[in-house]
């Protein structure tokens, strides 16, 4: 414990200094943003609820009754369940993908870099060829086959990487990009063997889709969140050594072993569990990160919190505008992350190519 509080004070040597004061005024900030952020969000949809009537409804003061199409019944059991699961996957996609970059040392890796999202991919395809169509608390059995094929995904890629109890990050790269290809080519292969109506079904999971768990469904969720975050959050001092070099942490007497597969696993289940209810987001586990150091600095003390506010701000206004460009057609809304997100990329690959001739 003693070498875990010297290596932590090292490394935030290493650092531009974050004072506490720093910290919190911007941690504030941010919340305050995003809570602003799904109020505007709540107003639009299918059906716009202006902003006085939206603020009535959340205060309980509004006398309409919670039957028919009303907008109490739009805004309660349709939109803001939907707005916070969205503010739920985005928060932990942007938090691994804060993770990962530290963890591999690459600018350009995302949540879905280590082929986790491919099994959960599968695991739905599998739930919507066999027709299994039972659901419990919100959950159905997509979102059980999924998590299943994102859990055996990430055990199999552990084993593949790991050397006597070591996770040589270069192996462990190469192995979720070689898994991710031939998942990806069984579940090709099952699409073409489904009728039209499961095909369309599978492609718009694969695209991304925020329906509703429901509200025990988005607590059993937000539980699993919670506590893959607050793993995540405490590693923050140990990622500012990692994203340093290997050698240097375990000169300052770090578990570097320890310590990457505590991120690993807690990665792992957190994108598999996110995926496995919302499909294939992609972009927001690579440029929420990307911004937010931008912005802040790379102290993952508060990179780490911040990332969660914006990725969860992020999607939750991207899914906003999915469900409100084409009203009443629902965009997937991994169409509104990829045109925002690929853009980003190619300019994050011409500002690295630049830096190189440099």
């Amino acid at each position: 414990m003693e070498a875990f509080a010297h290596a932590g004070v090292h490394a935030d040597r290493l650092l531009p200094t974050l004072t506490l004061r720093r910290w919190v005024k911007t941690i504030a900030v941010l919340i305050v943003l995003s809570f602003l952020g799904l109020l505007i969000c709540l107003q639009y949809g299918t059906e716009r609820i202006p902003f006085g009537t939206m603020l009535r409804l959340l205060a309980g003061s509004d006398s309409q009754a919670s039957t028919g199409p009303s907008p109490a019944v739009i805004l309660w059991e349709v939109r803001l369940p939907r707005l916070l699961l969205a503010f739920l996957v985005g928060a932990s996609l942007a938090t691994v993908g804060v993770t990962l970059q530290a963890l591999l040392r690459n600018p350009l890796a995302d949540p879905y870099i280590l082929g986790i999202s491919s099994g959960a991919a599968l695991g739905a395809a599998l739930a919507v060829q066999f027709g299994v169509s039972w659901a419990f608390a919100g959950f159905s059995a997509i979102h059980l086959f999924a998590f299943i094929g994102a859990a055996v995904t990430m055990i199999g890629i552990y084993h593949i990487a790991a050397d006597g109890g070591r996770i040589p990050i270069q192996t462990l790269l190469l192995a979720g990009v070689i898994i991710n290809a031939i998942l990806s080519a069984l579940i090709l292969f099952i699409t073409s063997l489904s009728d039209s109506t499961s095909a369309f079904r599978l492609f718009f999971w694969l695209m991304g889709s925020l329906a509703t768990l429901g509200y025990a469904g988005l607590l059993a969720l937000a539980v699993y969140v919670v506590l893959g975050l607050v793993v995540l959050f405490g590693e923050a001092r140990h990622l500012n050594l990692l994203s340093l070099g290997e050698e240097p942490a375990k000169g300052l007497g770090l578990e570097v072993e320890r310590i990457k597969r505590v991120i690993f696993f807690t990665s792992a289940l957190l994108t598999g569990a996110v995926v496995a209810v919302s499909g294939l987001i992609g972009f927001v586990g690579m440029i929420v990160p990307h911004g937010v150091r931008m912005v802040l600095g790379p102290d993952h003390r508060l990179v780490l919190p911040a990332a969660a506010l914006v990725g969860g701000t992020f999607l939750a206004i991207a899914d906003t505008i999915a469900r409100s460009l084409l009203a009443p057609t629902e965009l997937p809304v991994g169409v509104i992350t990829a045109l925002y997100g690929g853009p980003f990329f190619i300019y994050l690959l011409m500002s690295r190519r630049k830096s190189h001739m440099g």
